[in-house]
């Protein structure tokens, strides 16, 4: 039956071809849409976590308290051994130490007289340690404009905007005011080594990246960091891994309850990371729902047209003796390979349009001048194993179900009535 079923959907196009064109379409838009999203809030939790909390985040309870305001003088004292700790206790784990800084960059000219000031925020991280995958994370190499990556202790990088608004080239030096880790002036004159753009309007207005080492010289921070960051081996932010971690360094820690005693958190603890993951999660469940419902409308519309054609049809089949329930199985035979044919085209013209797409990214740059929130400027939607099979969902349900609900008329035929109805 299934065989002869296919046939007829295959040379029929007037019953199958409106379904199929549905169908595809609807699995095309919940490919696309769960693509798009996916790619778009991955690659913001990805940077997030590359720039700013890591996977996992190690501070002292002080410093949490008040992480936006960066109080260095709340840091983590001894920090390489509690490092070395960490990374015996989660070996899996990439244990990193950094320090977050505000400051005021001094620029001065040929004359050494103050060209112009601004604020910065910077980050110091491991640049020069052989295996370390701080440049990485940060994608420095390819984020150069002008000049070159820092291969000495004193250079740093500042991002392209700042570097234009006082034009500054690679090579000059300028000077670094900020607080040291006990309340007191720090002066720490720096070489523009390169200029860089992240992509992101949040970090490219004032960002500077400078070493460690250099950092902890200039802040009077010798052996102490404000963070440290893990991060799992995942790509991608693994929450039930990341919780796990947590847990268990915490536990190890509750018994110390002074302020200055290390705590972790997650990526979800941080301000708006827990919406944004609960959003991510949601998205695709109600997405699929929203394309399910519609296209059971519509579908159960199309079912209910394409029963008024063969009405005739069905009354014969009855009036011949086969079995209602015979002919309503058919019916939902038929729907389901119309919709599995429908999701098929669609799934594949989605993932093409979607591999292109991440392939070559969007530029949103012009929407995201004044944005606050960690964002790429070239966004690509994800392609990974769940938009193989995602369009077959609201592709293959919203099908049967509308056929299901269209052909329930079928049980309402009277056989007493047929031969009135069929003229005979």
């Amino acid at each position: 039956m299934k065989k002869f079923l296919l046939k007829g959907i295959l040379h029929d196009r007037g019953r199958s071809l409106l379904p199929v064109i549905v169908v595809a379409t609807g699995a095309m838009l919940t490919v696309l849409l769960y693509s798009w999203l996916t790619g778009v809030m991955g690659e913001s939790l990805e940077m997030s976590s590359n720039f700013m909390t890591g996977d996992v985040k190690v501070t002292t309870r002080a410093y949490a308290a008040d992480a936006d305001q960066f109080p260095n003088d709340l840091a983590i004292l001894d920090s390489d051994l509690l490092v070395e700790e960490l990374r015996k206790e989660e070996p899996a784990v990439d244990w990193v130490s950094r320090i977050r800084f505000g400051a005021l960059a001094d620029f001065p000219d040929s004359a050494g007289e103050t060209r112009g000031q601004g604020p910065v925020a910077g980050w110091a991280i491991d640049l020069f340690s052989e295996g370390s995958l701080e440049a990485q994370r940060f994608n420095l190499a390819a984020s150069v404009v002008r000049g070159a990556m820092p291969d000495s202790p004193g250079e740093c990088l500042i991002s392209e905007d700042l570097a234009s608004r006082f034009n500054v080239e690679p090579g000059e030096e300028f000077t670094l005011f900020g607080t040291t880790m006990e309340g007191g002036f720090s002066f720490t004159n720096f070489i523009v080594a390169g200029t860089v753009r992240f992509g992101s309007a949040g970090l490219d207005r004032g960002a500077v990246v400078i070493d460690l080492n250099d950092a902890r010289n200039a802040f009077a921070m010798q052996g102490a960091t404000g963070e440290i960051l893990g991060y799992l081996p995942e790509t991608y932010f693994d929450e039930e891994e990341a919780e796990a971690v947590k847990a268990k360094l915490n536990a190890g820690w509750a018994a110390d309850t002074d302020e200055f005693a290390p705590v972790a958190q997650t990526l979800r603890d941080m301000p708006g990371m827990g919406d944004l993951l609960d959003y991510t999660k949601s998205i695709s469940g109600f997405m699929i729902f929203i394309f399910v419902s519609a296209m059971t409308i519509v579908l159960w519309n199309g079912g209910l047209l394409g029963g008024l054609r063969r009405y005739t049809e069905f009354g014969v089949r009855i009036a011949l003796g086969e079995d209602k329930g015979h002919i309503y199985r058919s019916l939902l035979w038929e729907a389901l390979m119309i919709g599995t044919i429908g999701s098929v085209i669609g799934t594949t013209i989605g993932v093409v349009i979607a591999t292109s797409l991440n392939i070559h990214g969007i530029d949103i740059s012009g929407m995201m001048k004044n944005a606050t929130m960690l964002m790429p400027s070239i966004v690509r939607p994800a392609v990974d194993s769940v938009i193989y099979y995602i369009g077959f969902i609201p592709g293959v349900f919203s099908m049967v179900l509308g056929n299901a609900l269209a052909g329930a008329g079928i049980y309402k035929r009277e056989t007493a009535r047929l031969f009135n109805e069929l003229e005979v």
